[in-house]
């Protein structure tokens, strides 16, 4: 597990900050060709950021193609390689969030996305705009992936983003490791890494 600090580089929480956690999702925690295995493992974490403040969390759903070789370009090719990922193979309860945070919508928002990235066509960034957000913890999966979208989308947009390291999970050691290296040594001006304990004691 790649190293993480022991505090916050640029100060407390506050009203300012919104949690998003990205793709805890059934489809990734069940027996699919992409559940994601130690989901089950960062999932108490993850609870716990949420129900700390559940009405300032933001939760992602990916949903992915209704049918095999739907999509623009390359999500064609995609979604016939995964065409056991598709909503019409799955059932559209697969898309829906996994039991243990499910319950906390609302006041939790939930924001539906195509493709990795929650920053396009969802009016997420509007959102936020609106509600004077300009930090962002994150949680979810997969580190590499999803989460990386997420996070870099956010940097671009001017966010402070706090990553709860040990609220993270992917299907590959390998690079979750090197993702949390990239966080916090890459993005250091604009990312901090910390773990839940941290997040949860800074966050009033």
């Amino acid at each position: 597990m790649a190293e993480s600090c022991g505090t916050l580089l640029y100060g407390e929480l506050g009203a300012t900050c919104r949690h998003v956690c990205v793709d805890m999702q059934r489809l990734f925690a069940e027996d699919t060709e992409w559940k994601t295995p130690w989901m089950d493992r960062v999932l108490p974490r993850v609870r716990a950021l949420v129900a700390h403040h559940p009405e300032r969390t933001v939760f992602t759903r990916f949903v992915p193609a209704e049918h095999a070789g739907q999509g623009q370009g390359t999500w064609r090719r995609y979604y016939q390689r995964w065409s056991s990922m598709t909503v019409a193979e799955l059932g559209p309860e697969m898309i829906g969030l996994v039991p243990e945070l499910a319950g906390f919508v609302p006041p939790a928002v939930v924001v539906d996305k195509a493709a990795y990235s929650p920053w396009y066509e969802t009016g997420l960034h509007e959102r936020l705009q609106h509600e004077g957000v300009d930090t962002l913890v994150v949680s979810g999966g997969e580190t590499d992936v999803c989460v990386l979208s997420t996070v870099l989308g956010a940097v671009d947009r001017g966010y402070r983003v706090v990553i709860a390291t040990d609220a993270l999970c992917s299907s590959s050691d390998e690079t979750h490791d090197a993702s949390v290296k990239l966080y916090s040594s890459r993005y250091r001006q604009q990312v901090e890494t910390v773990t839940t304990e941290v997040i949860l004691r800074n966050w009033n």
